[in-house]
């Protein structure tokens, strides 16, 4: 299984720019054809939230021509704190899974090796994320039905500190974590938000954010990043593979992988005086 993870597009409605210089609608595609021309071809693309930056249907309009003429390939999303959910659910209701809950855009993913739980931790009006007791009760039901089959929750929230955006991760990160613990067939936790490559445990799972698309969040441990500050480091997504291990069973294999052509691919030479 690879599935391959895009996060953070926030795309615009055409004639318009994200934070009043990021060209977002550009940056977005160019990333969605890294995806298209990625061999082995993913079995899927999720997508894990603010594919708006600020949840205009016409962002939206745009997103799902922009798939259209890029990928042939499922795609699942879930919105972040930049999308509205009711535009995000109706600009992209031709998408698996998007209507499928009456009020949140959460769902699974089933015909995969490992099962994948989309969640919505959005909040409206908020840039942090929650799991309601609504949404955590569907959870529960949701990986009660089936126990033993290695799973996989994405969600645009962390449910961790890392010393970034702390303040607008998940509320309710402490009761998240504890229904993470108990459910040992969570074996990774995909996220978004930061826009920075990130990874830490819960539990016995490993989550791990995603960077973003278009721009980055500075690496700033100082400030904690509180001021908002982002550049223009390299767009990435990061490519998940469940794959066999060396005594261990199987277990979810992550690469980060970088959208820019650069210099190469060239063939290693040896230096004749190399110690092997």
């Amino acid at each position: 299984m690879r599935v391959i993870q895009l996060t953070d597009l926030h795309c615009v409605p055409y004639g318009r720019v994200a934070m009043g210089r990021c060209e977002t609608n550009t940056l977005a595609e160019r990333a969605l054809r890294a995806v298209a021309r990625f061999r082995p071809q993913a079995d899927a693309l999720l997508i894990t939230g603010d594919l708006s930056d600020n949840g205009l249907p016409g962002a939206y309009t745009l997103l799902a021509e922009m798939f259209r003429r890029t990928l042939d390939m499922p795609i699942y999303v879930i919105p972040g704190n930049h999308d509205r959910r009711d535009n995000f659910r109706a600009g992209l209701a031709h998408l698996p899974g998007v209507t499928d809950h009456p009020i949140f855009v959460q769902y699974t993913i089933e015909h995969l090796p490992v099962r994948i739980i989309m969640l919505d931790t959005v909040i409206h009006g908020s840039p942090a994320g929650e799991m309601c007791a609504e949404r955590m009760a569907w959870l529960e039901a949701r990986l009660a039905e089936q126990p033993d089959r290695p799973t996989m929750l994405a969600m645009h929230h962390p449910s961790f500190d890392c010393g970034i955006n702390d303040a607008i991760g998940l509320r309710n990160a402490a009761e998240f974590n504890a229904l993470v613990a108990r459910h040992p067939q969570i074996r990774r936790i995909i996220c978004g938000h930061h826009h920075r490559p990130v990874t830490a445990p819960i539990a016995q799972a490993i989550a791990s954010i995603c960077p973003g698309v278009a721009h980055q969040v500075e690496l700033d441990l100082v400030t904690k990043g509180l001021v908002g500050l982002w550049n223009l480091e390299p767009a990435a997504f990061q490519l998940h593979t469940w794959m066999d291990q060396p005594g261990a069973g199987q277990a979810m294999v992550s690469h980060t992988g970088y959208v820019d052509d650069y210099g190469g691919p060239f063939p290693f030479v040896g230096d004749p005086d190399a110690p092997h």
